[in-house]
């Protein structure tokens, strides 16, 4: 009988399968004492290592898959498995109190859980699934149960499930082609990763996932949340022809993508790509990303128990300029802070991070790890076309600071006669509204601005892009958000530089038009949305999209 459900789109897309309950066994342990303090230690340690060899395999695929930036929630879980509160507590209580290692573990496991679902700090509240995720993985560990591998499914497979951790999601094969979840929201780390692989996903289904069973036949649309369960045969029929058309429509697009994009009156619009790590650019190539408008640095210090050195980050700088040596490539500099932690770098405790020393403001109070980070691109900007981009910019006397130690970095290698390109370009990322609404004093001062919706977004409505709790107040569609990007645009253009976006809502085809309207003239995403914004933008007359892009402004 057919049945209808509704919860939030998350990742957009079609999809008709077969549905796979993913329920996760419930591990639960006695507590127990032990008499052989030995081999229970050596259990311990040995399940620990199986572990972290484990979570490194999940993170390397992940990073191969879907790119650095999604595999860098790994890193988290590696700390934890290091972490001497953590699993220090736990070698003390096998120690001292002579407990079972599985119950050491489950304990703790619950206790560290609990006092960070409690914080105030969201961040810090959303500790508490990782906590949980790896805290379970090493109980399986030791009581030698591997968990169960989910790239054994059968094809065409749609996993529902009360929700999803990501190193469950990280170990999705080609067969499962959607995902439907009880709880969570589009920002939730499974709806991050499901748009990265893209498959369509619908999240936050609420009780009607209890009416789907395993063997069921799912009809998924991640634009809408709708969710369709054992469809009649005209609705099965529509559907797939539905999905061949968009399939026809994906692989046009891609045939058409290594095309420049042009509006119906000849405006041109760059199309790049965001990447978290050299490994991120073949798919770029793929899928004929004009350049790169969104180099994320982060990786090469999360994957290290140390600050890179010079050499190890001219290195990668080096590989991905190489790859596009005649188109730009936009390398942002360390954006540690807010809901990226860094144990190295000593942070600083914080009742709000997001609000904190983060970013730009981490890297001018410690100039040695910013300078590091400055030779090692100018190094590498003799190999392709380099521009520079700061993040979290707010003020005319920040770009000063930050130009002035470049300035320092240059004079140190041309006293060693290190060649660097005297063709850099400086710009900076528009993500705290201050800089959107001062826009026209800090365009003086750079050669091109980029626009970061995910942050601006959060800080423009008060509205933490982690905290499923507040999902529905995040909108980067907001008009006061829109405006902000047309405040932006307007005086870039004033100032005769260009004016990018490389937030989330660049790759968005619902929203090319109005956009383009806005005032873009590059536009930058995950590599795979490439294609689709390209023939978006191909579609668009530029006075029809001012015209629409106004209309939103005004009616909401």
């Amino acid at each position: 009988m057919e049945q209808n459900g509704k919860g939030i789109g998350a990742a957009t897309g079609l999809a008709i399968g077969t549905a796979v309950i993913w329920k996760k066994e419930e591990v639960s342990v006695q507590e127990r004492s032990i008499t052989d303090l030995s081999s229970e230690l050596q259990r311990f340690k040995q399940a620990i290592q199986t572990t972290k060899e484990q979570v490194q395999i999940l993170r390397k695929q992940t990073a191969d898959r879907m790119g650095e930036s999604e595999a860098a929630i790994f890193d988290a879980h590696l700390a934890f498995l290091d972490d001497p509160g953590f699993i220090g507590e736990m070698e003390q209580r096998i120690n001292t109190q002579k407990q079972a290692a599985d119950w050491a573990c489950q304990s703790v496991t619950g206790e560290f859980s609990s006092l960070f679902s409690n914080m105030e700090d969201e961040y810090m509240r959303a500790r508490a699934d990782d906590i949980r995720d790896v805290g379970n993985r090493l109980l399986q560990n030791i009581l030698d149960k591997p968990p169960i591998d989910l790239g054994l499914l059968q094809p065409e497979s749609i996993i529902i499930a009360d929700e999803l951790t990501p190193s469950e999601t990280a170990q999705f094969s080609e067969a499962i082609i959607g995902m439907v979840t009880e709880r969570g929201s589009k920002t939730a780390h499974a709806a991050i990763m499901a748009r990265t692989l893209g498959i369509p996903a619908v999240l936050g289904l609420g009780s009607f996932i209890q009416q789907i069973h395993d063997g069921d036949t799912v009809i998924l649309d991640g634009s809408s949340g709708e969710v369709i369960v054992n469809p009649n045969d005209r609705l099965l029929s529509q559907i797939k022809e539905k999905i061949a058309q968009q399939n026809e429509l994906q692989a046009s697009a891609l045939q058409e993508a290594s095309e420049d994009a042009y509006t119906s009156d000849r405006k041109r619009i760059e199309v790049l790509a965001n990447i978290g790590s050299p490994q991120d650019v073949p798919d770029a190539l793929a899928n004929h990303a004009e350049g790169i408008g969104l180099f994320r640095t982060e990786f090469l210090y999360l994957e290290n128990t140390k600050w890179p050195t010079e050499e190890e980050q001219y290195t990668s700088y080096k590989q991905v300029l190489e790859a596009f040596p005649s188109k730009p490539v936009i390398i942002r500099t360390l954006d540690i802070g807010g809901d990226k932690h860094l144990p190295y770098a000593e942070l600083p405790k914080e009742e709000n991070p997001f609000l904190g020393l983060r970013a730009v403001r981490y890297c001018l109070t410690n100039p040695d790890v910013f300078k590091t980070q400055l030779r090692a691109l100018l190094r590498a900007s003799v190999h392709g076309t380099l521009w520079i981009m700061f993040p979290m910019i707010g003020s005319v006397s920040e770009i000063l600071q930050v130009k002035q130690i470049l300035e320092e970095c240059k004079q140190e290698l041309t006293t060693k006669k290190i060649p660097y390109s005297n063709q850099i370009k400086v710009g900076i990322m528009v993500e705290i509204p201050a800089a959107a609404i001062h826009a026209d004093e800090l365009a003086k001062e750079v050669d091109f601005m980029s626009i970061g919706t995910n942050d601006l977004t959060q800080y423009t409505l008060a509205a933490d892009r982690g905290n499923e709790q507040v999902a529905q107040l995040y909108d980067p569609t907001h008009p006061a958000v829109l405006k902000l990007v047309k405040m932006t645009c307007d005086a870039c253009h004033r100032a005769g530089i260009p004016a990018g976006m490389c937030g989330e809502l660049a790759g968005d085809t619902s929203m090319t038009e109005i956009l383009v309207g806005l005032g873009l003239n590059e536009l930058s995403m995950s590599a795979k949305a490439i294609p689709q914004v390209k023939q978006q933008i191909r579609k668009i007359e530029s006075a029809e999209a001012s015209s629409l892009a106004l209309e939103a402004l005004h009616k909401r």
